[in-house]
C-alpha cells in the first residue's frame, strides 16, 4: 500500500510539473514527451504493483508508442477528438520520430526513480 501511494504522488507531481512545462516557452518542447512517457510509468506501476520491472517498463513503451503511431491514422471522428483539450494532452496530434526517443527517455527516467524508491537502506 505504501508503494502504491508514493507512485500516486508521483502520478500527480508529473502531472503538474508537466502542464507548468506547456507554459513556459524557455522549456523545450519534448521535455512534455519525456514527462508524458515518465506519467505512463508511473500509471502502469500504480496499476501493476506487484509485477516485475521488465513488465512495467513493456507495458509503458508499448503503450507509449502505440499512442504515438496512432498518430498516423487519420479520420474524422478521431481528428475531431485530438483538437479537444484531451485529445492533445493524451493522444497527440502529429506523428514524430523524436517523441519516440523522448518517451524512451522519460520510461528510463522512472526506471532510476524506481530503482532510487526501492532501495534498501545500507545498500
Amino acid at each position: 500500500m505504501k508503494y502504491r501511494f508514493t507512485y500516486f504522488i508521483l502520478i500527480i507531481v508529473t502531472i503538474i510539473i508537466g502542464l507548468l512545462s506547456r507554459h513556459y516557452t524557455a522549456i523545450p518542447l519534448f521535455i512534455g514527451d519525456v514527462l508524458w512517457a515518465l506519467m505512463v510509468y508511473f500509471i502502469m506501476r500504480f496499476l501493476f504493483i506487484k509485477a516485475d520491472i521488465t513488465r512495467i517498463v513493456i507495458y509503458s513503451i508499448s503503450f507509449c508508442y502505440a499512442i504515438e503511431f496512432s498518430q498516423l491514422y487519420k479520420a474524422p471522428w478521431i481528428d475531431s477528438l485530438r483538437h479537444t483539450l484531451f485529445g492533445r494532452l493524451v493522444l497527440g496530434d502529429t506523428f514524430l520520430w523524436g517523441d519516440l526517443l523522448s518517451y524512451t527517455g522519460g520510461i528510463a527516467i522512472g526506471i532510476l526513480i524506481n530503482l532510487l524508491i526501492n532501495k534498501k537502506p545500507g545498500s
